[in-house]
């Protein structure tokens, strides 16, 4: 993305959370709201962005109303089948929905920085599955990579209600996790129990915040 680091708006100390699919970001990025960090959810304003009018257009344009759901929105289920399908296809038709949507995302993001800066918060944590394919983490002082076995991880995307080749898809469509795992400068097991993970968290922040 061209937008530029949003620090001349809102000087945070910003910590970008990475890792594989259903690693617990969510669970990481809320128990660091625990302690009063603020919480940019790149999923969350990618829905948002989903429901403009002019995403909303320009996604039928494409794809026709077969990624609508019964309330005439987006059914992310649905567009997901298409842009997360395999081979060269796929590829092509998420770059699509990429270039229609990040702009929007990061329009959000920063937004919602600012509102949290004027309220008085100092510290956010950026949670943003798509993080280094968009260059968002050039907006992190520190990376934190959430670990977990793919056992794990798999268990728990298919009791979200996903198959094993939505997982596989999804895994495929981002970074290794190598890559991801060698650009953190603090890496956090979530294999175990949620007070494990917290007592990690709680362990590390002060050097993630200093």
């Amino acid at each position: 993305m061209n937008t530029p680091y949003p620090s001349p708006l809102a000087p945070f100390r910003v910590i970008g959370l990475l890792g594989g699919v259903a690693c617990g970001k969510s669970l990481v990025a809320s128990i660091f709201a625990e302690r009063g960090l603020g919480v940019l959810d790149a999923d969350r304003a990618g829905h948002e962005a989903l429901r403009l009018p002019h995403i909303l257009a320009a996604a039928r344009s494409r794809w026709g109303d077969e990624i609508l759901g019964p309330d005439g929105r987006i059914d992310r289920g649905r567009l997901a089948k298409i842009v997360f399908d395999s081979g060269e296809t796929g590829a092509r038709e998420r770059q699509f929905l990429e270039r229609l949507t990040h702009p929007e995302i990061e329009r959000r993001l920063i937004q919602e920085a600012n509102r949290m800066f004027a309220a008085g918060v100092s510290a956010v944590v950026l949670d943003a599955a798509v993080m280094l394919e968009t260059g968002w983490d050039k907006w992190c002082d520190k990376l934190v990579f959430i670990e977990a076995p793919r056992t794990i991880r798999l268990a728990r995307a298919l009791a979200r209600g996903w198959k094993e080749e939505d997982f596989v898809a999804r895994e495929a469509a981002q970074k290794s996790l190598d890559f991801k795992r060698g650009r953190a400068d603090v890496v956090i097991d979530n294999s175990g129990s949620t007070e494990q993970t917290r007592a990690q968290i709680e362990r590390c922040l002060p050097t993630l915040l200093r």
